[in-house]
C-alpha cells in the first residue's frame, strides 16, 4: 500500500513537471514570429485566433505594382512584440495541432493590434470580434488598405496553398490536389482579357465583373492563364 502511494506521489510530480502542452489552457513565454498571423511561445506553435494576415509569399499591388505585403505584416507583428513576454489563453487547436489562442502583451491584444494597424483582417469564418477594428483600418485605410490585394484565404486557394505551418521559416506546404478546371459542357470558362492599360488579366466565373468582361482568350485553369502571361482580377 506504502509503496502504490509512493508510486502516485512519484507520478504526480513528474506530470507536474512535465512541459506545457498543446491542450494547455495558457502559455506565457518569449515569442518568435512566423508570419503576420502566427507565431512561436516557448517553442509551442500559436495561431493568433480570430485574424487572418497575408502569407509570407503574398504580394499586394500599389498602382499594378507588387511588393512583398507578405513580408511586411511579419514585420509589423515583429515590431508589436519586441522582445515583451506575451502570454496566450488557448481558444481551440487547428487541425495542424497548433494552439489557437488570444494573445497580448503588456496588456494589449497583440490580434486586435494587427486588425487596428491594418496588416491583418477579421477571420469572419472563425470569429466577427475583430470586424469593427478592421472597418476603422478600412476607413482610415491603415497598412494594406491603401493598396490592393487579395484577401489571404483567397490567396491560398488560388495558390494551392494549406494553411498549415511551415516547417522552415519563408517556406510555404503546397497541396498535391491538382489544379481546379474552370468548364462547363466542355466550354472553357476562365476569361482572359488586356485591359486598356495593356494589361492581361484573368476572371473567374461568379467574379463581379465576369459577365461583363470580353473574353480574348479562355482557359480551363488558373494555372493555364497565369502561363500565358496573365494575372488574377483583383477584387476587393
Amino acid at each position: 500500500m506504502r509503496a502504490s502511494k509512493s508510486l502516485l506521489a512519484a507520478v504526480a510530480i513528474v506530470l507536474a513537471a512535465a512541459p506545457t502542452t498543446i491542450h494547455a489552457q495558457s502559455l506565457r513565454g518569449t515569442a518568435r514570429v512566423t508570419d503576420g498571423d502566427s507565431l512561436s511561445v516557448s517553442g509551442m506553435q500559436v495561431r493568433l485566433f480570430g485574424i487572418d494576415a497575408p502569407e509570407l509569399s503574398q504580394n499586394c499591388f500599389d498602382s499594378e505594382k507588387p511588393f512583398a505585403c507578405g513580408e511586411m505584416a511579419k514585420a509589423k507583428l515583429e515590431s508589436l512584440i519586441g522582445d515583451a513576454v506575451v502570454s496566450c489563453l488557448r481558444k481551440s487547436t487547428d487541425p495542424y495541432g497548433r494552439m489557437v489562442a488570444i494573445c497580448s502583451t503588456g496588456g494589449v491584444d497583440i490580434a486586435q493590434a494587427m486588425v487596428e494597424a491594418g496588416w491583418a483582417m477579421a477571420y469572419r469564418k472563425y470569429s466577427k470580434d475583430y470586424v469593427a477594428s478592421e472597418q476603422r483600418a478600412r476607413s482610415s485605410k491603415s497598412g494594406l488598405w491603401r493598396w490592393d490585394f487579395r484577401t489571404p484565404e483567397d490567396y491560398r486557394t488560388t495558390q494551392n496553398l494549406k494553411e498549415e505551418p511551415r516547417r522552415e521559416a519563408g517556406t510555404q506546404v503546397r497541396s498535391s490536389q491538382p489544379p481546379h478546371r474552370w468548364e462547363q459542357n466542355g466550354q472553357c470558362l476562365v476569361k482572359g482579357n488586356h485591359s486598356r492599360r495593356g494589361e492581361w488579366i484573368y476572371h473567374l466565373p461568379g467574379m463581379p465583373y465576369y459577365n461583363a468582361t470580353r473574353a480574348e482568350a479562355y482557359f480551363c485553369t488558373e494555372e493555364e492563364a497565369q502561363a500565358a502571361g496573365y494575372r488574377r482580377a483583383i477584387v476587393r
